[in-house]
């Protein structure tokens, strides 16, 4: 990584995340795809789509992709030298729509029983921290591509600058196919959706967001895969809060870097690197 630590606080500060960041070198990323070939061989890509979370605690690779140092070089240089590993997660977008199938100019298919691109698996426009149960400092959010992330196979889009406008918002989505686990999205009404852009990333790539920025990602329309591994990190002076509307337990933290001299979350949790699973693994 040759940008300095004060540009990319310059640029994270302002627009609210980096992207297209080199990680993984060509022999890296060869290991981390076969090793996740082998969980998709063993749970099923239906399972792998979103429910591998926080498997870290489990697979010594999932967990050295966290402590990667092209990784934790960026993330210090917004966070601070002190940083807890607060969750993980892979999330894959398979193609979902037939080779043959063929669109017509609305974006719809052919009157032939196919699923329409309307009800394909999205990513409604969100804030992270809307969802994170945790107060006192910022969460940022790692995406590490295994694949090409690119915008015909549903690349993160973002609004720039707008983790400057506080939390906004959430209702239920209207929408079918919204994967967020908990089914909600700021209204549209709300977005500066003319503002946004997309992010794209070849495989071994990351890009960085702060937990207010607004973003969301569209269907993959492509026959290609879209897989990534994404990492929250949140300063250790960051707490968990009490949220009777999604109450959270932090199952899987740890310190990432530095030291932890508040222990906000259990010191157990944050020292342990071989806990057991949570139930929802």
């Amino acid at each position: 990584m040759t940008t300095s630590t004060a540009k990319l606080q310059e640029i994270y500060n302002q627009q609210g995340f980096l992207s297209a960041l080199p990680v993984l070198n060509e022999a890296e990323l060869s290991e981390a795809r076969q090793a996740f070939s082998e969980l998709e061989k063993e749970f099923g890509v239906e399972y792998t789509k979103y429910s591998l979370h926080n498997v870290h605690l489990q697979y010594p690779w999932v967990r050295d992709l966290t402590k990667h140092p092209e990784i934790l070089r960026a993330v210090k240089a917004i966070l601070g030298p002190d940083v807890i590993l607060l969750d993980s997660r892979f999330i894959c977008k398979y193609p979902a729509l037939k080779p043959d199938i063929q669109e017509n100019e609305e974006g719809e298919t052919k009157a032939d029983g196919s699923v329409g691109e309307d009800s394909l698996p999205y990513v409604a426009w969100h804030q992270d921290m809307r969802y994170w149960g945790v107060a006192g400092g910022p969460v940022l959010s790692v995406w590490l591509g295994l694949d090409d992330s690119l915008e015909e196979n549903g690349a993160l889009r973002v609004i720039p600058g707008s983790h400057h406008v506080g939390m906004l918002p959430h209702r239920q989505a209207i929408r079918p196919g919204n994967m967020l686990s908990v089914n909600q999205e700021i209204p549209e009404e709300l977005v500066r959706a003319d503002d946004a852009v997309f992010c794209p990333l070849l495989a071994g790539q990351m890009s960085i967001h702060d937990g207010l920025l607004v973003h969301a990602s569209d269907p993959n329309t492509s026959q290609r895969r879209r897989c990534g591994f994404v990492i929250r990190y949140v300063p250790t002076c960051a707490y968990p809060i009490q949220d009777p509307d999604r109450p959270r337990k932090f199952h899987a933290t740890m310190l990432a870097s530095g030291t932890d001299k508040f222990n906000h979350f259990s010191s157990k949790n944050t020292s342990s690197l071989h806990s057991h699973l949570p139930r929802n693994i």
